[in-house]
């Protein structure tokens, strides 16, 4: 858990609430966040259900692990500590969105079980949904995709730190939704998630 360092500061209350939101956006908010491998699916099937839920006049938003390092992240780099780091902000991130009545669509490796459990706690204790989807797929299926080419790098030990490689991934123990990118088409995927928000009561049925 991060220290607060501020002192002397206090949460502000505003008149509008999360269910005034939901009412005029007509949804609730919720932050899906999904983890994987490098190379799993992650940001393919996120931008595929952002396009999906678009048409469909829900209001979501992606927040991409190279996009945010690119930007309030950027002074991190990809020891534990760091990562561990990253996803604190980004969840909090994810939060803020959440709270604006957004779906908030976060793709990152987010290899640490513990780190993600941060982060759903910061939102249960919010009241807010947080939904972890397990985008799965084997090390030889994401190796072979490598579309970024930092699998070959990390195998060439021009990269460190590198999931999978030479850093763990903690596969999730109960997740939400479980995929298997490597078995199912991205319809399927889509359709599976779609499924479980309207379950869930997050879009209407």
């Amino acid at each position: 858990m991060a220290e607060q360092k501020a002192t002397n500061v206090h949460w502000h209350e505003g008149d509008i609430t999360r269910e005034h939101r939901a009412k005029l956006l007509g949804h609730k908010g919720a932050t899906l966040w999904f983890t994987g491998l490098s190379g799993s699916g992650k940001s393919t099937v996120a931008v595929e259900l952002e396009g999906r839920l678009s048409e469909m006049g829900i209001l979501a938003y992606r927040l991409d692990g190279d996009n945010v390092r690119m930007g309030i992240n950027k002074n991190l780099g990809f020891s534990a500590e760091d990562r561990t780091e990253n996803i604190r902000r980004i969840g909090e991130v994810a939060k803020l969105f959440v709270d604006a009545g957004v779906i908030a669509l976060s793709s990152f490796i987010s290899p640490y079980a513990a780190d993600r459990d941060q982060v759903r706690d910061l939102h249960e204790a919010a009241g807010m949904d947080f939904i972890e989807i397990f985008v799965d797929c084997s090390l030889e299926a994401a190796e072979a995709r490598d579309p970024k080419g930092l699998y070959k790098k990390a195998r060439a030990g021009e990269i460190k730190n590198f999931t999978g490689i030479d850093d763990p991934y903690e596969a999730p123990a109960k997740p939400e939704l479980h995929l298997h990118s490597d078995q199912q088409s991205l319809d399927e995927e889509v359709d599976a998630i779609l499924a479980l928000l309207r379950e869930r009561g997050i879009i209407a049925a």
